[in-house]
């Protein structure tokens, strides 16, 4: 079975213009809501639109069988005002998920997204979490590491206590974080450059810290691969040992979980190596930036099943790990 750890909702236009009228009023004229039919979310799921394909079609022509699916994250708004804005937003979205899940079931299952407040205090979004947990049934959450989306102030890293009470209720519920930031407010850094930047960051702040000290029962996933942290391991070790501490980069990296959607075969065969196998979990983010197609080997980038199946140095219990194993272990999901 593959299961594919990273995908975002594909939802009727109706909740992006719920978001545009929430963003319009400031919340002025009151929450509202998205009135869809159950039909209009089947359709969206399988309409195309940025894209040359519906979502559906997509995860059938690359074999997926379940994917984790949650908001958006560009679409999050995570520092704008009001704080009800972000809430009621947040809560639509995460409310068309769990109608896709139970449209669609084995096929999606819902991952949360948080309203997350640039600088209220974490505690904010830990009653939407366990509504998300406990009500509907998700499997994890989003975490967005710059809820300022790359303004001018600055959240404090992953390793700070800011975060504590987040942390104390994801082992409470024993369900994990995937690391996802959002909207960057700079013309200089785009959201996906942002991502990847936000990615390293969080990597280092964890790692740096003594968060999973406090917290040993903590899962967390990193998107795209660590950001660049696979990449500039060397970088990170060095002055880790240097220290002369003993506490070692290597070490605080081994307790992350890091996703697979990363479109090229050489950047997968670096991830895998450097985090290994047990620490990988098959993830695509399909459709989304990778769904344009290779003119070199006329597969769309996302199709990264394919690229990992031409890793000839993995096991099939290897891939077994990646492509299903490791994720029913870390998001708790039932035996198929």
């Amino acid at each position: 079975m593959i299961i594919d750890c990273h995908a975002h909702v594909s939802a009727p236009a109706e909740l992006w213009a719920y978001k545009a009228t929430l963003l319009a009023s400031r919340g002025t004229h009151g929450r509202g809501g998205v009135k869809v039919s159950d039909d209009e979310i089947r359709l969206a799921a399988n309409k195309a639109e940025t894209w040359p394909k519906g979502h559906l079609d997509y995860i059938r022509d690359h074999g997926t069988d379940m994917q984790l699916v949650s908001p958006r994250p560009f679409h999050m708004m995570h520092s704008e005002k009001p704080a009800r804005i972000i809430d009621w937003y947040t809560q639509e979205c995460n409310d068309i998920i769990h109608r896709q899940m139970k449209l669609f079931p084995g096929t999606f299952t819902g991952i949360a997204g948080l309203p997350q407040v640039a600088g209220a205090p974490i505690a904010h979004v830990l009653p939407e979490l366990e509504r998300c947990i406990n009500e509907l049934g998700f499997a994890g959450c989003l975490l967005n590491p710059d809820p300022f989306e790359n303004g001018v102030d600055e959240a404090p890293p992953l390793g700070d206590s800011y975060w504590y009470p987040l942390y104390e209720k994801l082992c409470e519920l024993d369900v994990p974080a995937h690391i996802h930031a959002t909207g960057s407010r700079s013309e200089r850094v785009p959201y996906s450059l942002h991502f990847v930047n936000e990615e390293t960051i969080a990597v280092v702040g964890l790692v740096n810290s003594s968060v999973f000290k406090d917290f040993p029962d903590l899962k967390v996933v990193v998107s795209h691969g660590g950001g660049a942290a696979p990449y500039q391991f060397g970088r990170f070790e060095a002055p880790s040992i240097r220290r002369g501490t003993g506490n070692r980069f290597s070490d605080g990296f081994a307790k992350l979980y890091f996703d697979t959607v990363l479109y090229t075969e050489e950047a997968l065969r670096l991830l895998i190596k450097t985090a290994g196998v047990d620490r990988c979990l098959f993830g695509t983010e399909c459709p989304g930036v990778g769904s344009a197609v290779d003119p070199k080997t006329g597969r769309s980038f996302d199709d990264v099943k394919t690229m990992i199946e031409g890793l000839d140095w993995l096991s099939a219990d290897d891939r077994g790990k990646i492509f299903e194993g490791n994720a029913r272990k870390v998001f708790r999901l039932p035996a198929a």
